[in-house]
């Protein structure tokens, strides 16, 4: 694990990105933020009043956070500018310019009009407030990348072995957004991930959908959605290493594939594993990493066409850091495609 954020940091540094951090009074933020402005990993951008942040940061005995830009939400250059780019966006939907100047100073709100405007790069919250609220301004102005109509999330999960997957590193989705994915959202899921291993994990992903039923062995109305959403997946992606239907053993044991579907490209060598829910992806992560005593690190949203990830509400410093580097190489990977 310890080498693979080191390079996911080392890229950070090596090509800045502009990252908002909209609760920036938030005290684990702001410790991971000095953190990340000493290790010179990303510009970041604060919102908050000013003179709070700056009282915080000496009480915390914080000594890098005025490299930080602060922005405050209820006074700053281009607060009309947001909130007209805000009614623009959304005045289809009803949006009304006073509705509009009272939205620009939600620091989430504001946050994601900062990405679409082109004056920041990603974002990252949840410390403080729920993935609904993080998710909301998200999907109203930033919205999914062309080709993709829903946002999922992935976890990175290491292994104390590397037995399974790349070198013991597997990429788990959805498991953070979508309760019940239609066969066409599953697709879409799973050509997201494929897109995060590439880009945080380096790999060439090789992707099992997963089902309690390989290449048939069971049949079920829910075993037929996976099926068709590996055929769809196939479709948007012709180059994508992708099998399914596959039972996890199946997917991740050699000995189990050459049984269960034998001649599979994926089978026994999966390095990514596409759930059927998220009930199943969350219970699954859940389970590997307290029983198996793997790290995870995520949610890392996917789909959007900028980074916004949520964090956990319980999170610590170390993980706001490490997801700040991780939406860096979203960044990074979004421009680059």
């Amino acid at each position: 694990m310890t080498d693979l954020i080191q390079q996911i940091v080392a890229k950070a540094k090596a090509n800045k990105q502009r990252i908002v951090l909209p609760e920036g009074t938030e005290e684990r933020t702001l410790r991971a933020a000095d953190r990340l402005l000493a290790d010179e990993v990303a510009h970041l951008l604060l919102t908050g009043n000013a003179d709070e942040i700056h009282a915080l940061a000496a009480g915390f005995g914080l000594k890098h956070l005025s490299r930080a830009t602060i922005i405050d939400p209820k006074r700053h250059d281009r607060k009309q500018a947001y909130a007209d780019l805000l009614f623009q966006l959304r005045r289809a939907k009803g949006m009304t310019p006073e509705k509009a100047a009272l939205l620009v100073e939600d620091p989430l709100y504001l946050a994601c009009l900062m990405i679409k405007a082109g004056d920041a790069d990603g974002e990252i919250a949840g410390a403080q407030n729920t993935t609904g609220d993080v998710l909301r301004p998200a999907l109203q102005i930033i919205k999914t990348v062309p080709g993709i109509s829903c946002v999922s999330g992935a976890f990175l999960m290491f292994l104390r072995e590397d037995t399974y997957g790349e070198d013991g590193i597997l990429v788990f989705a959805d498991c953070a957004v979508m309760p019940n994915p239609t066969a066409s959202e599953l697709a879409q899921i799973a050509v997201s991930t494929a897109q995060t291993a590439r880009t945080l994990v380096g790999v060439e992903p090789r992707v099992a959908m997963l089902s309690f039923s390989t290449k048939g062995s069971a049949s079920h109305e829910m075993v037929d959605k996976v099926a068709e959403a590996t055929r769809l997946a196939k479709e948007m992606q012709p180059g994508l290493t992708i099998d399914g239907e596959l039972q996890a053993d199946a997917a991740l044991v050699e000995s189990v594939a050459r049984k269960k579907a034998p001649g599979s490209a994926v089978a026994g060598r999966a390095n990514v594993l596409v759930f059927p829910s998220l009930e199943v992806g969350n219970i699954g992560y859940k389970l590997v990493q307290r029983l198996a005593g793997a790290e995870a690190v995520g949610p890392v949203l996917q789909g959007l066409a900028a980074p916004v990830n949520d964090l956990s509400r319980g999170c610590s410093v170390e993980d706001i850091y490490k997801m700040v580097a991780v939406a860096c190489n979203q960044a990074i990977g979004l421009r680059n495609n």
